[in-house]
């Protein structure tokens, strides 16, 4: 029945099918679900207690007549004044000239909308002759387009719930009900579009929050249990007294969340699963360390490991670390696009021959001359700078090759959970002992020759520096300072001696890799460069990062471009050169001089700027809920993961028949995607 189409209802003509179709409505589920996206609290207060620019209810009497100013095109503003507490209060309305004959002198009305406490002022949202209505404290608003108006809409809800209310089916089994003591679906239904109180309201809404996030993390789990039977893992049967050993000659200490990121690498590994897995973690907080381990113990089960890069310079950088740990006990192979000729050819003879045990390089590995003897671990860093078929590329180099995927990146637990769903998520916080905090200040543009001195006096000391700018060449359409007019600044500046170097996007990849070569030698003290620094290289001599017009930056985009100093034993320093006018702009920079936590920095930039914009682009990962919310309901979503995980571990949906609706659910999802045959 609630697959009927709109058009039953009364008063449902082409016109209005239309508008509502507009807004995604065209049959009776749809218009039931389609939910408030805010609310008018009506909470009478007495004039001295509201607050400025707040919306706020007030009732009054008329004091006399109103007037109206036509202006503009079909424009008009109706003013009248209300007395309220023996005061005065001035009353605006814009196009609603109707209005005029029911405001006449005398007569009670509730007024909601925006005060101005300066002006003793109202600009009037909505209006109601007479008192408040008994019960009516809280007014849904919707988002309507066309003729429909937010009284019209309600008209019709109002006559499909009478009618139809009685269809609706409890979808989440009643013990979870009573455990988290939310209301029944067709009581939480009307609820949503008719609340009587704040309490009842909130309790619907956690309702629908939990039924959300529940369906999804059900579809997504469903999908990743699909995919692990599908890709029958290697049961590497590593030799755990080798590994432990490697690990005891390791010139350093893990620190706990290293080891507890390894166990469950390891636990992945000896699994008949395949491991999709992503370890994120800080700038410098020891994945590589971590993935090295790894690698290893996929070795002593006479399997090789592949180590995917984005780029040569940080390949040759991985190898020559790699080299150092397994100290000649395993053989270790560099291969990237420069790697020719003989050289070349005698790497990929020992590869497949499996006299070469762990290769490192870049797009290199998934050539199609590139084959191994027995491919058991596939380490990606910064899978993000890889597409989709380039690492599935790779995953077919082997059979059924485990892969852990890696991400400086720290990304709010919520938005893993989504975006990542279909993996299983590691996390490394805590930075290794003895790793010196990079002090970061924020100062004004008129502060940047003191910055370009601080900068002299730590190179006179053989130090190097790094200074970012958010564009490549002047641009009519921004005022934000260019690494070129940087560059070209700063050759004018400083004396011959200190070499300046210029890096953006722009250039070729030779051309990025030889002034990264020279800097990463100190044959450059100083590299202005765009956003390409983000993640690279470790330069453990460059201490002192500038960024130009940081306001231009999300949190997480400055904190990692922080991260490319501080990779050394020297005191290293972050300055944030911003003048930014809106309150978003300087609570960043605030908190970027706060904490050098990327995690709680993830946190608030996903407060700063929402779901959708904090990987720069919509991702499909994270769909449009209607009422939960990511930012807010964290802890919901970590409920309704458990849960579904527990759902699926336990077969429940295919052996209670109280979880009979979540299965045709999730089955038709899943056939609707087409992901599940």
């Amino acid at each position: 029945m609630l697959k009927e189409n709109v058009e039953i209802l009364k008063g449902v003509g082409d016109k209005l099918k239309a508008d509502l179709e507009s807004m995604g409505i065209y049959t009776i589920a749809d218009l039931l679900f389609y939910f408030p996206y805010r609310y008018n609290f009506i909470e009478l207060k007495p004039l001295k207690e509201l607050i400025h620019e707040d919306q706020v209810t007030i009732v009054g009497k008329v004091i006399h007549s109103p007037t109206v100013t036509h202006y503009g095109r079909k424009k008009s503003r109706l003013v009248f004044h209300v007395q309220i507490d023996q005061m005065s209060v001035k009353a605006v309305m814009f196009n609603r000239t109707f209005a005029k004959k029911h405001l006449q002198p005398g007569v009670t009305v509730t007024l909601t909308g925006k005060w101005d406490a300066h002006r003793l002022q109202i600009t009037v949202a909505n209006y109601q002759l007479g008192e408040p209505k008994q019960n009516q404290n809280i007014e849904s608003i919707y988002s309507v387009r066309g003729n429909i108006s937010n009284f019209r809409l309600e008209k019709l809800l109002k006559q499909a719930l009478e009618k139809y209310e009685q269809y609706v089916e409890e979808i989440i089994p009643v013990s979870y009900l009573k455990a988290y003591k939310l209301p029944f679906r067709k009581e939480a239904i009307r609820i949503m579009h008719f609340p009587k109180n704040k309490t009842e309201l909130h309790h619907a809404r956690r309702r629908f929050t939990y039924e959300e996030l529940l369906l999804f993390q059900l579809k997504i789990q469903a999908l990743k249990t699909k995919q692990q039977e599908a890709e029958q893992g290697n049961v590497q049967k590593y030799d755990t007294e080798q590994v432990k050993q490697f690990i005891s000659k390791l010139p350093f200490e893990l620190t706990e969340d290293q080891k507890k990121s390894l166990t469950d690498i390891l636990r992945d590994l000896k699994s008949t699963y395949q491991m999709n897995r992503l370890l994120q973690g800080d700038v410098g907080s020891g994945k590589t360390a971590v993935a090295t381990i790894a690698l290893y113990a996929s070795v002593t089960a006479n399997h090789q490991g592949a180590f995917m890069v984005p780029t040569e310079i940080l390949a040759e950088q991985h190898f020559h670390s790699l080299q150092q740990m397994f100290a000649n006990e395993v053989n270790v192979a560099l291969l990237t696009s420069s790697v020719k000729g003989k050289q070349r050819t005698e790497i990929l003879k020992k590869l497949a021959n499996n006299e070469i045990q762990i290769v490192i390089g870049t797009h290199s590995l998934i050539q199609e001359e590139v084959q191994f003897y027995n491919l058991g671990l596939i380490v990606i860093d910064e899978q993000h700078r890889f597409g989709v078929e380039q690492r599935r590329t790779l995953r077919k180099k082997g059979l059924h090759p485990d892969v852990l995927f890696m991400t400086a990146t720290p990304i709010p637990r919520t938005l893993a959970i989504t975006a990542f769903g279909d993996m299983d998520v590691s996390v490394i916080k805590q930075l290794p002992a003895g790793r010196k905090e990079v002090n970061t200040y924020w100062v004004k543009d008129n502060l940047f020759e003191r910055v370009l001195q601080f900068i002299q006096k730590n190179i006179s000391r053989g130090e190097q520096a790094y200074i970012v700018a958010p564009l490549i060449e002047e641009s009519d359409a921004f005022e934000y300072q260019n690494a070129v007019d940087l560059y070209n600044q700063l050759l004018a500046y400083y004396p011959q001696e200190i070499e300046v170097g210029l890096l953006h996007g722009r250039l070729s990849i030779e051309e990025k890799e030889d002034i990264m070569k020279k800097f990463l030698n100190n044959q450059i003290h100083i590299l202005v460069s765009t956003t390409v620094i983000e993640v690279g290289v470790d330069v453990p001599n460059a201490t002192t990062m500038v960024i130009y017009d940081a306001e231009r930056f999300g949190l997480s985009q400055l904190h990692q471009l922080r991260g490319r100093v501080g990779r050394g034993d020297k005191q290293s320093y972050c300055i944030l050169i911003a003048d930014p006018k809106g309150e978003v702009g300087k609570e960043r920079m605030r908190i970027m001089t706060e904490t050098n936590d990327g995690f709680r920095l993830s946190e608030a930039d996903l407060e700063l700027r929402g779901p959708g914009d904090f990987f720069g682009k919509k991702q499909s990962g994270i769909p449009d809920f209607k009422v939960a919310d990511l930012v807010h309901d964290y802890r919901a979503l970590e409920v309704a993961r458990e849960d579904a995980e527990k759902m699926l571990r336990e077969r429940l949906l295919w052996n209670n028949p109280a979880y009979r609706l979540l299965k045709e659910y999730i089955e038709n999802e899943i056939a609707l995607k087409g992901q599940l045959d």
